[in-house]
């Protein structure tokens, strides 16, 4: 992974507090009297899936965040940022784990210089972390979680979002726009090119669940003929039967609620070795290179969409060109699509911290959870928005990619 070189300096100067109460008191006081930095460091703390095939994409974002913290020099008001890249992923799972994401929120909360909790990808794992670091007070910014129950009511469980909220206050955030909105621009877009039948699959994840019943609910709403509903197995070798039965449906379509990470790519490859002559959608959740890899070009091409939540870095204008520009000549590379989302959470963070700095406040978790609350008309590489009252981005920029020559090619962008 690369690293940012003002990193390493700021990482084996700092010394850390020691830590000495313990979780239960903390959950009972912490909202009331949030943990007051040192004068001379805080610290902000991502947890990601950095092992297994999400690794490039959340490099990426990590990437993202260095360069929100180089950008202010890693210091705020003589106050040094340090940044911890923390994993939430296993080599058992090759993917996100309950235990270790639970391990993660409950470590950041005993940690007294930790002031921002950025996170997560998986929309399953926030709703492991969510409770936990509200009771606890602390600020929670999400680069991608796209799920709309972690914030909305109408879209899960009847209890949703309230118990991801136990102190009764909004303390999560996220910098993405939600599935409520990505389903159903799919669904336009496939009655747009004059695709008539669709099978819809979920990988029986939230995220995955979440997704496709929104892209079914509109599909049935604009007059798509849904052949068939079904989950699939993850950890599946191949999906050959499953095509054969969506074969026989009709279906001019496939869309997959799911990840690369729960096997999108051999999907894709089955379809087509299938001979199913049916388009494949996928959401955002397959936007990284990743999933070109395990599918395969040649499975891709003239065969796939992937919907995303905002533009291809390329063609991102204003301050999301000068964070593309700077990306390539910091890291060498391109940026995956998830890059300018960390980014743009660390710039939220960071510029919440300089407003309470400029004002002679004192950095508190409180003080930073009220402060990024207050985010509106943020200008930053991903345009002009602000956080609504449920914490969600009022940005609904999504883009339409197909796969050309090994790359992801935009088709359409939607405003």
């Amino acid at each position: 992974m690369i690293s940012h070189p003002c990193f390493a300096a700021v990482r084996v100067c700092s010394s850390l507090l020691a830590v000495s109460m313990s979780a239960s008191s903390l959950a009972q006081n912490e909202t009331a009297a949030a943990p007051v930095a040192t004068a001379s460091s805080v610290k902000i703390v991502s947890s990601l899936p950095r092992t297994g095939s999400a690794n490039s994409q959340t490099t990426s974002m990590v990437n993202g965040i260095k360069m929100a913290i180089a950008e202010v020099g890693a210091n705020i008001g003589g106050v040094a940022i340090l940044y911890e890249d923390w994993d939430d992923a296993s080599p058992q799972r090759g993917n996100w784990d309950p235990a270790i994401e639970a391990g993660n929120a409950e470590k950041a909360i005993l940690d007294p210089t930790v002031m921002a909790y950025i996170g997560t990808y998986n929309s399953g794992a926030a709703k492991i972390s969510m409770p936990k670091l509200n009771a606890a007070g602390m600020v929670m910014v999400s680069p991608a979680n796209t799920a709309p129950n972690l914030t909305k009511s109408g879209f899960g469980e009847a209890s949703e979002p309230a118990v991801y909220r136990p102190s009764g206050i909004v303390s999560y955030f996220r910098v993405v726009p939600t599935d409520d909105v990505q389903g159903a621009v799919a669904a336009d877009f496939a009655k747009e090119i004059g695709l008539t039948k669709v099978f819809v699959l979920n990988d029986r994840e939230v995220y995955g669940k979440g997704v496709a019943t929104v892209f079914e609910a509109r599909a049935r709403e604009i007059g798509l003929e849904v052949t068939g509903v079904d989950g699939l197995d993850a950890k599946a070798s191949n999906y050959k039967s499953l095509v054969t039965k969506i074969k026989q449906s009709g279906a001019d379509l496939v869309y997959f609620g799911g990840t690369t990470q729960t096997n999108a790519g051999q999907l894709a490859k089955d379809i087509v070795s299938g001979g199913l002559k049916a388009k494949l959608m996928v959401p955002d959740g397959c936007y990284e290179q990743a999933f070109i890899e395990a599918a395969g070009t040649k499975a891709l091409e003239g065969n796939v969409f992937v919907t995303f939540g905002g533009r291809d870095p390329k063609t991102m204008t204003g301050k999301g060109k000068e964070f593309y520009e700077n990306y390539v000549k910091t890291y060498k590379v391109e940026p995956e699509g998830y890059a300018a989302y960390g980014y743009e959470s660390g710039k939220v963070v960071l510029t919440a911290m300089q407003r309470i700095i400029d004002a002679k406040g004192t950095l508190t978790r409180a003080s930073v959870l009220a402060e990024v609350a207050k985010t509106k008309d943020f200008s930053g590489a991903l345009g002009t928005w602000s956080f609504d009252a449920n914490g969600d981005t009022t940005n609904r920029t999504m883009s339409v990619f197909e796969v050309k020559g090994g790359v992801f090619s935009t088709v359409k962008v939607v405003d």
